[in-house]
């Protein structure tokens, strides 16, 4: 048999007590690189817990950006499961409804507050 294709789907948020500063746009930065950690840790808990867990292979952060004059920080990832005939399908619907209860109303994440409007899965 064929082995499984693996998809990817972009998530995108805003984090809300996350100043954005010129060296989290920069990927070898040490503000760069312990916030993806710390993102990543967060988002992977989540997927693992969604309804794509089993079929969940991971997400990469892309980029931090500014948002609301550099009061806010958007996060932009790409994440990627396996797209297996058995296995469980992919819903951008159901999964944005899983992260907003996992989130408290797409509120919380971790330490980091969101905006509550800022949650989209695209895929």
């Amino acid at each position: 048999p064929l082995a499984p294709a693996v998809r990817n789907f972009m998530l995108n948020f805003t984090i809300t007590n996350l100043r954005f500063t010129p060296d989290l746009a920069m990927p070898n930065s040490q503000k760069f690189k312990s916030a993806e950690n710390v993102m990543y840790y967060y988002v992977d808990n989540l997927f693992q817990k969604s309804s794509i867990g089993p079929a969940y292979v991971g997400c990469k952060i892309m980029a931090f950006r500014s948002k609301k004059n550099r009061h806010d920080t958007g996060v932009d990832a790409l994440c990627s499961y396996r797209d297996e005939s058995s296995g469980p399908k992919f819903n951008r619907v159901i999964l944005y409804q899983e992260l907003s209860n996992m989130t408290n109303g797409i509120t919380k994440l971790g330490q980091y507050s969101l905006n509550s409007q800022s949650l989209h899965v695209d895929g």
